[in-house]
């Protein structure tokens, strides 16, 4: 089996992981997870992030097959709609995004037209369908919980989870967003621990716990599946619950979710300009 060869960008600025997948040097590559830098101050965008891996890919003689998502994210803006310019590939999400888009709608006040049957993507996954990078095969896994279109790449041996799980002295992602389930988290942790041992685990976030110095980002299902703190060996389903649903209550909104939802569900676009030639993203009061 052909193993992938993986590179990692760590952004500081919102604690993403984003992943370069390539088969081999001068071969085909699959995007993971991509930053577009977002000044919340400013309400300015920048591309350092996403031209870092431009240049990886120019280096390394790669051609991009695939920009995949593992869901909306909350926490960053996607650099996808930039980097299919650039580089091109195919923009993939799971087919749930519509169950996202749909929530999400009526919050933000999109405009009428706006569809939400996930269109604004080039291919949207089923669970189990199997794809190809390059001589690469590539699965994906259904995790809804953090979100209901939360999805996991199995490619050969590495599998790549998303906010699913984070380092196992972390834990596992949040479920108070609107259609969040830690029941169904709590499920589809438990289809992502019954791989293998050895597959390696890349998480898309890493934030420093007590005790930690350096960023880390590649664990192990055995790692997980032994010291993940929300989910070791042994703990239940109404334990997780019920562990998942007091820390929640607990947890602040992400700093860039206002500006990365509406950004993220139009697969990394922006909204159309208004009749003055500006393009403009919406707060809504008192929703969230």
């Amino acid at each position: 089996m052909l193993l992938p060869q993986v590179e990692a960008f760590f952004d500081p600025n919102t604690s993403t992981v984003s992943y370069v997948v390539f088969d081999r040097q001068g071969g085909r590559a699959a995007l993971i997870d991509t930053v577009l830098d977002y000044d919340a101050k400013s309400g300015r965008t920048s591309t350092a992030s996403a031209d870092r891996l431009i240049e990886f890919v120019a280096a390394h003689t790669l051609k991009v097959e695939w920009i995949l998502e593992t869901h909306a994210h909350a926490d960053h803006l996607s650099a996808a709609a930039y980097l299919k310019a650039k580089l091109g590939g195919k923009v993939a999400i799971g087919q749930q995004i519509h169950q996202v888009q749909r929530i999400f709608k009526p919050v933000f006040g999109l405009e009428a037209g706006f569809a939400v049957d996930g269109s604004q993507f080039d291919v949207l996954f089923a669970a189990g369908e199997v794809f190809q990078i390059g001589q690469l095969n590539a699965t994906v896994l259904s995790v809804p919980g953090h979100t209901p279109a939360d999805i996991a790449y199995l490619i050969a041996d590495a599998l790549f989870v998303g906010d699913t799980l984070f380092m196992p002295d972390v834990g596992s992602a949040r479920c108070d967003f609107p259609g969040g389930d830690a029941a169904l988290l709590y499920d589809s942790i438990q289809q992502l621990l019954a791989l293998p041992d050895t597959t390696r685990v890349f998480v898309c976030h890493d934030y420093l716990p007590a005790g930690r110095s350096q960023v880390q980002w590649q664990t192990s299902i055995a790692e997980q599946r032994k010291a993940n703190i929300h989910l070791h060996q042994g703990v239940n389903k109404a334990a997780f619950i019920a562990m998942r649903e007091a820390r929640d209550k607990t947890l602040d909104m992400p700093q860039l979710i206002l500006p990365a939802i509406q950004i993220n569900i139009r697969a990394g676009g922006f909204p159309e300009a208004e009749a003055d030639g500006q393009r403009y993203l919406k707060i809504p009061l008192d929703v969230l």
